[in-house]
């Protein structure tokens, strides 16, 4: 099982060299290694699959403690083992509460004892110190303290029986038994005695680097003071400046009244305008027709007509429910969507006969345009009343703003005040927390220099320690002869081992399967596109007979807006026709009562001929209008 294991860590060290953060995705990744390993068991495949890609989630924890690692022991450890000690720090902080004690153990003990006693000697070690604080800088403390710190302290007493044992491992090992050979005894000479080879020189220590120099900022005054002063002077510029432009046109809306040749120049422009239009011409042109596709086909695509196929069968399913609702004794729903239709038309008719109605009170207007000047100087003398009360009551709307945000400013100066005060009192809080923590990075300084020169000394006797092993092992003789054979396996006992002849014959039959299953994607092809033709036709056939429908359905409907059109407007125009006739009565009145003032004066005065003339183009004009409306 251990070397089961081992195997299982291996296999991720290798996917997880393979990966680069910056050139490939990782669910990608994942995708393509989930199909390099499709013959392994499922476990082991999950097993590996959550190992590379929780490495990669968090790599920033794990890297700083690796880097670390490799600049204390980078001189004697290998650069192709940092996936190594990733996956291990990976499966020590967030894997061992499911993975269990004796699994983990047995994956430590499958790999090299001794890489694996110095790395969780490291770990173990400085966990409380600089590596809980290099992880607060990138998560929250309380989350780190919780989430791992904790249970890693509950993990240390089993860790160091596993770190014993790995210990016993390797005094054992060191003690390495030769076999007794027998040599030929030489004589020796009479030289001198080799002087003992030196001891190498120790590493200097390093010094740990210096503080970074509080910024100059926290001495400086803030500059939102600044800009809060340069937002209220121009906005005080702003007001000023739309205080002047509404004093200085706060009687301009007022428009003078016009002169008496003013009106008859704009009555010989509208007389003008109107003998243009046409309203008595023979063949007045038609109105565009509303039905634009008729003359437009457009070919839809297999996707449209299966919407339209589904939206029939959806309506049909309706009818047949309708009709067994019915039959069951149910209520119609179809007098809610007549009662609907209707409604709709009736708005239609009532928007058509707006439209005929302004067109009526425009040449109605323009007719009262004849009436005497009394009556319209009454009526603008009215409307400007009305304008200088609502320019009074906006202007005292306006006083009640500008006192209102007057009081408002106060507020926000008083706030201001306030909150310099209280910005003073922050600083100075400020200055003295910062001086308390310059007090505790000091004596944590003191602290770690200490604990760095305790480690520099034991790491000067295990490299001693490790040269000897070094040189033990290099004096044991080397067996270099293999016979290969292609029946046999490799002989590390795996799960999914076998021999290259093995390897071979299944080859051979994974390529006929791929064959077959070739085949019958090719035949299935062949009936989807004939199904697929086969619907076409069919979608086709219902698309021209539904278009056929539809455009019949639309000229029934135009030819029923036009009946109701031509209704609607003799009822109007009928309306509009008795309201011209009582104008006409009113003017004939008003002709008689001047008529009647003419016959009191002289009869030979000039003034008393012009009136008459007046009155008789009047009545000609009126008479004019008439016609051209029928």
């Amino acid at each position: 099982m251990a070397s089961d294991d081992g195997s299982l860590v291996k296999e991720a060290t290798a996917l997880l060299d393979k990966f680069s953060a910056g050139e490939q995705c990782l669910d990608g990744f994942i995708e393509d290694a989930e199909k390099d390993l499709q013959n392994m068991d499922a476990q082991h495949k999950k097993f590996i699959l959550n190992v590379v890609s929780g490495c990669t989630e968090h790599k920033k924890l794990l890297d700083v403690v690796v880097n670390v690692f490799y600049g204390q022991n980078g001189r004697w450890l290998s650069r192709g083992d940092r996936s190594q000690f990733v996956i291990i720090c990976y499966l020590t902080t967030f894997v061992l509460d499911d993975i269990g004690l004796q699994r983990f153990s047995n994956i430590v003990k499958s790999l090299d004892i001794k890489k694996m006693h110095t790395f969780l000697n490291f770990f173990f070690k400085h966990l409380t110190t600089w590596i809980q604080e290099e992880w607060n800088h990138i998560y929250d403390a309380a989350c780190v303290e919780e989430q791992w710190i904790g249970p890693l302290l509950r993990w240390r007493p089993h860790i160091d029986i596993l770190m014993d044992q790995l210990d016993l491992k390797m005094s054992c090992g060191s003690q390495v038994k030769k076999i007794p050979i027998k040599t030929t005894k030489p004589q020796e000479f009479c030289l001198t005695k080799p002087k003992p080879r030196p001891l190498l020189m120790p590493e200097l220590i390093p010094q740990q680097e210096k503080c970074k120099p509080v910024p100059n900022s926290t001495y400086r005054a803030p500059k939102e003071m600044q800009i809060i002063k340069e937002i209220k002077q121009e906005n005080h510029q702003k007001t000023t400046e739309l205080l002047n432009e509404a004093n200085m046109l706060q009687f301009s809306f007022v428009n003078r009244p016009r002169s008496e040749r003013t009106r008859r120049v704009m009555t010989q422009v509208q007389k003008d305008l109107d003998s243009k239009l046409q309203f008595n011409s023979i063949h007045p042109t038609k109105t565009p027709s509303s039905n634009m596709t008729e003359n437009c086909p457009v070919k839809l695509n297999n996707a449209m007509k299966l919407r339209e196929k589904a939206l029939r069968n959806r309506k049909e399913e309706k009818e047949l429910k309708r009709v067994e609702r019915l039959a069951e004794g149910g209520g119609e729903v179809t007098s809610f969507v007549q009662w609907q239709k209707n409604m709709r038309e009736m708005d239609l008719h009532e928007e058509l006969a707006k439209i005929e109605q302004r067109r009526l009170e425009g040449r109605i207007s323009h007719k009262e345009a004849a009436f005497p000047p009394k009556i319209i100087m009454e009526r603008n003398q009215k409307a400007s009343q009305l304008k200088k009360e609502e320019t009074a009551q906006l202007m005292r709307e306006y006083a009640e703003k500008r006192l209102q945000e007057e009081r408002e400013l106060r507020d926000l100066v008083q706030k201001a005040a306030e909150g310099q005060n209280n910005s003073k009192m922050a600083k100075e809080k400020l200055h003295k927390f910062k001086q308390s923590i310059v007090r505790e990075v000091s004596e944590q300084s003191q602290v770690l220099l200490r604990q760095a020169l305790e480690e520099a000394q034991a790491e000067r006797s295990r490299k001693f320690q490790t040269i000897l092993e070094i040189r033990a092992i290099e004096s044991l003789p080397h067996v270099r002869f293999k016979y290969f054979d292609d029946t046999e396996t490799a002989g590390h006992e795996l799960l999914a081992e076998m021999s290259i002849v093995e390897l071979k014959l299944r080859l051979a039959h994974l390529k006929e399967v791929e064959q077959t299953e070739q085949q019958k994607r090719h035949e299935h092809v062949l009936k989807v596109n004939q199904k697929k033709k086969k619907l076409d036709l069919e979608l086709e056939t219902e698309y021209l007979h539904m278009r056929a429908m539809a455009q019949a359905a639309a000229i029934r409907k135009e030819k029923e807006r036009k009946d109701l059109q031509q209704k609607i407007a003799q009822e109007k125009v009928l309306a509009e026709q008795k309201k011209l006739e009582e104008n006409e009565q009113e003017q004939r009145r008003l002709e008689q009562i001047k008529s009647s003032q003419a016959k009191t004066a002289e009869p030979t005065t000039k003034k008393t001929m012009t009136a008459e003339e007046i009155c008789e183009s009047m009545v000609k004009n009126l008479e004019q209008l008439i016609q051209r409306a029928f």
